[in-house]
């Protein structure tokens, strides 16, 4: 048995976990956004949802100084979107369907579901940033199949019958 970096990143792939991209808007109005799978439910009252970003990420002073975020539930059809918002392409919002929302925020289309938070924390986290958001307003498609992530490769979540 080896404690490497890469044997705990296979022992963290055995769970699976949902595949997010979170958006805002940068300091003079330019849609900013990223995939993400560190993302939890912390508390319903009040509605508050975490997730994290690596210490090394350009967004990273977006993202501290961001007011809001949107948080994407992906869709099992959406693995572009996933891969693209995981690269380092310079504009990821380029071929992405979206639209502001009512609360400013940049809004992907056909997510499984979306969350528009108000940033409410920050913290330290080893080589991550943990953010926390406070959730003002959802919306799910119960008909979508959320997209997930599991021993390295894109699947999808399904119940067990």
């Amino acid at each position: 048995m080896t404690n490497s970096s890469a044997d705990y990143r296979n022992t963290l792939g055995i769970f699976p976990t949902g595949v997010t991209v979170i958006t805002t808007l940068d300091q003079q109005g330019v849609p900013a956004g990223f995939t993400a799978s560190s993302f939890n439910s912390v508390s319903l009252e009040p509605r508050l949802v975490l997730w994290s970003l690596d210490k090394s990420s350009s967004l990273i002073p977006v993202f501290e100084k961001a007011d809001n975020y949107a948080i994407h539930f992906l869709s099992k059809d959406q693995v572009d979107i996933s891969n693209t918002f995981a690269s380092s392409v310079q504009d990821r919002f380029a071929d992405a369907a979206w639209n502001l929302s009512d609360t400013q925020l940049p809004i992907l289309s056909d997510c499984a579901a979306h969350l528009e938070c108000i940033a409410r924390h920050c913290y330290e986290g080893g080589d991550h940033l943990i953010f926390v958001g406070e959730v003002v307003h959802h919306q799910c498609d119960q008909d979508k199949t959320a997209l997930a992530y599991h021993r390295g490769n894109y699947s999808e979540c399904a119940p067990i019958d």
